[in-house]
């Protein structure tokens, strides 16, 4: 019998998947265990492992395409063996309360289903239940609803309960589409035809435009996008920036990185040295250190920072956790392997969640200063820049040229008034110009 290889869920809130390459192609003998493909999640790229042993065939998903998980992407077969019927489009039958509205009868549903359907004037015996021992879910009555948040009630889209779920897995407008149904209803097959026009529709496009290329808006780089459209619209960012003398720290970091050669130890870098030095500084400011969680305010027990790094196709932040209880030793290790491996493309999604601050340097680019969008949920992010020789005046009137780096703490002014943000930015530019005090507090 035919094995089913479908997009996997490797994150707890992952509700889709993006093909990145295939390692297999169709008619290939796979063993379980070989890897098939390559998947991409709005936090890392995965290896799909082969759920069996077989003949590969049926893939249905090219390199860049968006599926939900759960989606059936491809077969494993036994020799001699064909590939399974495709399911007609409109196998799902549409219950008799939709076709007869006046027959309404009762319908097992989740107490979340119940709230949102009254919510929205939905009968919920009209809807087509997907969840255990037949009843009807939250996603089957988001399914009613549609994309634009109007409903059957307001009469301005007439589809099948079928159609509608087709259309938002899809996140296809139902506008969009005519229907072939009684009175234009759109039924799930004008949806699936109007997903398989788009496909070919895409493949008769040109990507080159004028000398330039047009480069799909996926994966990665779509999540960003998204993330930050939400984050720079939806926090409202207070912002300090402070000029910070880095001469002790430079020289702390000649100190410790001679002591690292001698041991043979990872090279200190100044990523390392901003970690340890701001969670030493968070305890004393825990509102910097906390997240804005419905109607309360969660201050967080433990200091995981989030480090910035730039990739070729965007940007990804690995954890460093607990890190005010790590050595500088021991973050320098950490720092260095989740930044290789970030590039890489191998981290694991542990290891990208979970943060409770972000640092981002671009110091390393000659970037000066800059402001950063703050990485929700957390209440800040700050922004280094690049460290030069500027004059600053000394005792008796003299003028030395002292290396000085911009630093620009960015806050969710909901959870961190200025007063807060400033006392923090003041302590770590204390810690940043005297890094022995790492010592005292």
């Amino acid at each position: 019998m035919a094995k089913e290889v479908i997009m996997p869920k490797v994150d707890m809130d992952q509700e889709t998947g993006t093909v990145i390459e295939w390692h297999k192609k169709n008619g290939d003998y796979v063993k379980v265990g070989d890897v098939l493909l390559v998947i991409e999640t709005d936090k890392v790229a995965v290896d799909v492992q082969s759920p069996g042993s077989g003949i590969l065939q049926g893939i249905s998903v090219d390199p860049g395409e968006v599926v939900p998980i759960g989606t059936v992407i491809a077969y494993l077969l036994a020799e001699g063996e064909s590939l399974p019927a495709a399911p007609k489009p409109d196998s799902v039958p549409e219950p008799a309360a939709i076709k007869d509205e006046t027959t309404p009868h009762h319908q097992a549903a989740t107490p979340i289903a119940k709230n949102m359907a009254a919510v929205h004037g939905l009968d919920i015996s009209t809807i087509v239940p997907s969840g255990k021992g037949n009843k009807v879910t939250k996603a089957d009555v988001a399914a009613r609803i549609d994309i634009d948040g109007s409903t059957e009630k307001d009469g301005k889209i007439n589809a099948s309960p079928a159609a509608r779920r087709t259309a938002r897995e899809n996140q296809i407008d139902l506008a969009l589409i005519s229907g072939s149904g009684p009175k234009g209803r759109v039924q799930s097959n004008d949806v699936f035809g109007f997903i398989e026009q788009q496909k070919k529709d895409e493949k008769q496009i040109d990507l080159r435009i004028d000398s330039g290329q047009a480069i799909p808006l996926i994966g990665i780089r779509r999540t960003i996008a998204e993330r930050m459209l939400s984050n720079y619209q939806n926090i409202p960012h207070i912002r300090f920036t402070s000029r910070v003398n880095m001469s002790e720290f430079e020289a702390a970091r000649i100190r410790l990185n001679e002591h690292a050669k001698r041991i043979e130890a990872p090279k200190v870098s100044a990523t390392t040295l901003f970690v340890k030095l701001v969670a030493s500084t968070l305890p004393r400011h825990p509102f910097i250190n906390s997240s804005l969680k419905g109607e309360e305010i969660l201050l967080h027990g433990e200091i995981n920072i989030g480090v910035a790094v730039a990739l070729e196709n965007g940007l990804i932040v690995p954890v460093i956790k607990n890190a005010d209880s790590k050595g500088i030793a021991e973050i320098a290790s950490e720092v260095n392997d989740l930044s290789t491996r970030a590039r890489n493309g191998t981290l694991v999604s542990s290891e990208v969640k979970g943060g409770t601050f972000t640092i981002t340097n671009l110091g390393p680019f000659g970037v000066e200063q800059f402001d950063a969008i703050i990485n929700a949920p957390e209440a800040a992010i700050l922004a280094i820049g690049a460290t030069q020789l500027e004059a600053i005046p000394g005792d008796e009137g003299k003028v030395h040229a002292c290396p000085v780096m911009h630093m620009t703490l960015s806050a969710d002014h909901r959870i961190v008034d200025g007063s807060v943000a400033a006392h923090f930015i003041a302590d770590l530019k204390t810690m940043l110009e005297d890094p022995i005090l790492l010592t005292y507090f």
